[in-house]
């Protein structure tokens, strides 16, 4: 019996940063808290995968910035590119991953957005999927 085997991989746009995830991606939350827009422009939207199963295959040029107490956001120091989100404190063994940053097909979907209460006033959000103040 044949076992599907489902790897990604993604990077920033320089190249100088590149990971792959060794299983399945879960669905995309969509982030408007002021922290996503500040580091991109816009909102966030990511995937979250267990620790485990991420690697870095090239981190030349991966900075982590310590966004607030809790957590931190990994980002290519070259080209600037936002790659990945990840809790500091406590227990956590996942690591988000900035959908964008996947290399396609991803089949990925839209599941939530969150932090609704501080996106920015110049879109809307009117997609039919569960939005919640905070994190859900």
């Amino acid at each position: 019996m044949a076992i599907d085997v489902i790897v990604h991989n993604g990077g920033c746009l320089c190249g100088n940063v590149r990971y792959t995830v060794d299983g399945p991606l879960a669905g995309v939350v969509a982030c408007h808290c002021s922290l996503c827009r500040r580091t991109s422009g816009h909102f966030v939207a990511a995937t979250t995968v267990p620790a485990k199963s991420f690697a870095l295959k090239k981190a030349d040029t991966l900075t982590w910035y310590a966004s607030s107490e809790n957590a931190e956001r990994g980002f290519c120091g070259r080209c600037g590119g936002n790659l990945f989100w990840r809790q500091t404190a406590g227990d956590c063994d996942q690591i988000s991953i900035l959908a964008g940053t996947l290399d396609l097909p991803t089949k990925l979907k839209i599941e939530q957005h969150v932090f609704v209460a501080d996106k920015a006033d110049y879109y809307t959000i009117d997609d039919g999927f569960p939005q919640s103040a905070g994190w859900g």
